[in-house]
């Protein structure tokens, strides 16, 4: 563990205590999670389309920007969701979001799984956790690096689907390294995502395709200049407003998995699950502020790690009832934040006390080739 201060638990959580607690809270609701996926969409299309209609630069355009970044911001983040659901369930919403969302922004369900190796106890805070760089113990300036990210990382994703994908088709080594290295959505940009069995990496390559055609399918309707359907010329901003929109969302979500967790760890030590918990944040307050930049019970990461499958519908009930009846030094009570710039703020504190200390270089990421149990949960 990181040599930062670190909340330390004077008891050690019950899970089953807790999990009595919540025991009826983990069926998730086809209901709302078509609802609110197909709304979400509708709004961000219907802004989409009124930024381009709305005068330049007009209180209206921008509006409408941040109303469809944030609606299309939401329906992304329900790759999240696809994860934690049933495996061999949930196929048509699978196949909805794919198709209306995971495609169109270069984002397949595919390239999340990875997120199955953040909640594995042994994984979590390790070099084997793609989602974790330990930026507690690191100079301020590994933040402002992390966030860079969304400024290239659309770019990047038109080259991965639109380039290397047709290349992996004829270069196996090509596509083994596109699956190790360009096929994972993660912080730490050195992960090496272990293979596939062929079974899924069927299931990768037929969404790659997908991808591909959608790329060769805008870059046409870029060239003619003429949207399909109904005629109409396609707007010169196109381009520029989907970077823009690229780069709001993913700086977005940049910041929200900054506030997700502490970072206390050291990507070398394995944490205890306690520590892991409270390496975790939960901001419950400003309930409408906090769905707009951590959408879909984000806001609950802590109780998340805690519990991954309860539905992001029913978090906020869940964090209700553990607060009434866990006890008053339960290590749950620890991962409280009483809100997001309190917990940027901290986390640049120590950041910034860690520079002040002679840097380690951190170890070598062993090229880890083993299946995990995680990746036969891929479905379309």
């Amino acid at each position: 563990m990181s040599s930062h201060p670190f909340p330390t638990p004077t008891e050690t959580l019950s899970i089953r205590e807790a999990r009595s607690l919540v025991k009826d809270l983990f069926q998730p609701s086809p209901k709302i999670f078509w609802t609110d996926f197909l709304v979400t969409m509708a709004i961000g299309g219907t802004a989409f389309g009124l930024i381009s209609r709305t005068p330049r630069w007009s209180i209206w355009q921008l509006l409408a920007f941040v109303v469809c970044a944030a609606a299309y911001y939401r329906a992304t983040i329900f790759t999240h969701e696809l994860v934690h659901l049933p495996a061999g369930k949930w196929k048509a919403f699978r196949a909805t979001w794919n198709l209306l969302c995971g495609i169109p922004f270069l984002m397949p369900s595919f390239t999340y799984y990875t997120h199955i190796d953040h909640h594995r106890r042994k994984h979590y805070g390790t070099r084997r956790d793609g989602e974790y760089i330990p930026l507690g113990s690191m100079p301020p300036y590994k933040i402002a690096l992390y966030l860079s990210q969304a400024f290239v990382a659309g770019p990047l994703a038109v080259i991965r689907f639109g380039l290397i994908t047709p290349l992996s088709w004829f270069s196996p080594r090509i596509r083994d390294l596109a699956a190790k290295h360009a096929s994972s959505m993660v912080m730490d940009p050195t992960y090496i995502r272990p293979l596939p069995p062929r079974r899924v990496r069927l299931v990768w390559r037929l969404q790659e395709a997908l991808c591909f055609a959608w790329i060769v399918g805008v870059v046409v309707v870029i060239f003619r200049g003429i949207i399909p359907i109904t005629g109409t010329p396609l707007p010169t901003d196109f381009i520029p407003k989907c970077y823009l929109l690229s780069v709001a969302i993913i700086l977005v979500n940049s910041v929200r998995t900054l506030a997700s967790h502490r970072f206390y760890g050291a990507n070398e030590e394995e944490m205890s699950f306690t520590e892991q918990l409270v390496d975790s944040v939960n901001h419950p307050d400003k309930a409408w502020l906090g769905g707009l930049w951590a959408p879909l019970g984000q806001r609950f990461h802590a109780l998340h790690h805690l519990f991954p499958t309860i539905p992001y519908h029913n978090l906020a009930e869940a964090h209700a009832r553990l607060m009434a009846g866990l006890a008053e030094r339960s290590p749950y009570r620890l991962t409280i934040s009483p809100g997001l710039l309190a917990t940027l703020r901290q986390l640049w504190a120590n950041s910034r006390a860690a520079s002040q200390v002679t840097p380690t270089l951190p170890m070598p990421r062993e090229n880890f080739e083993s299946q995990e149990p995680g990746e036969q949960r891929l479905a379309v």
